[in-house]
């Protein structure tokens, strides 16, 4: 590494600290050694985001709780447990809850939501989305030590399991089970296998 991209680097990590000194505070729980990127792209009612130890954010996140939209009233949470990494640009967002287990990690521009502009109702299409209700279809659970790919897309009432993988743009609107992996739009459920005596 030369001496520029060093230096790049350390003063880099030094502004990650001091901005993730500055906002701590404002989380309802933020844990030793976590990390945010400075250049968090949206934080929203960090009073209702509980961050782990050890976890870290990538730059251009977002972090949304929303206890309010229009004249809507929500109670949401959002839990980031112990060391997880989240990617470059992902988006976790919550009107009800979404928690993410121990050890989880995304890729870059991952979306985890737990919410949507409206449902399949053909009199709101008349409606432009912004003005749309906000709704859930509940919470989303994702269990310890999952890995999920690039661009995946986790939508509401979705529980992934423990230590199950979820593809590169893939678009989960199912349960995983533990030990299964989730892949394609929609995705489906396929077992992982063994390979050479490894899981």
């Amino acid at each position: 590494m030369g001496l520029i991209a060093y230096l790049g680097k350390k003063a880099g990590g030094f502004g990650n600290r001091l901005y993730t000194l500055c906002v701590s505070p404002r989380f309802r729980e933020f844990g030793k050694g976590s990390i945010i990127d400075r250049r968090a792209r949206l934080l929203v009612g960090e009073k209702y985001i509980r961050i782990g130890q050890g976890v870290t954010i990538g730059n251009q996140i977002q972090l949304t709780a929303w206890d309010h939209y229009l004249d809507q009233r929500f109670d949401p949470g959002i839990v980031i447990g112990d060391g997880c990494s989240i990617g470059d640009g992902s988006h976790i967002t919550a009107i009800d809850r979404v928690e993410l287990g121990k050890n989880v990690l995304t890729g870059k521009y991952v979306l985890i939501t737990d919410n949507a502009h409206g449902g399949a109702d053909p009199e709101l299409l008349e409606v432009a989305p912004n003005k749309r209700p906000l709704v859930s279809k509940g919470p989303v659970i994702i269990e310890d030590n999952v890995w999920i790919g690039e661009k995946a897309s986790i939508l509401p009432g979705v529980r992934i399991g423990r230590g199950a993988i979820v593809g590169a743009g893939a678009v989960v609107t199912k349960d995983v089970p533990a030990g299964f992996m989730a892949v394609g739009v929609p995705a489906r459920i396929l077992k992982i296998e063994k390979q050479n005596g490894q899981a």
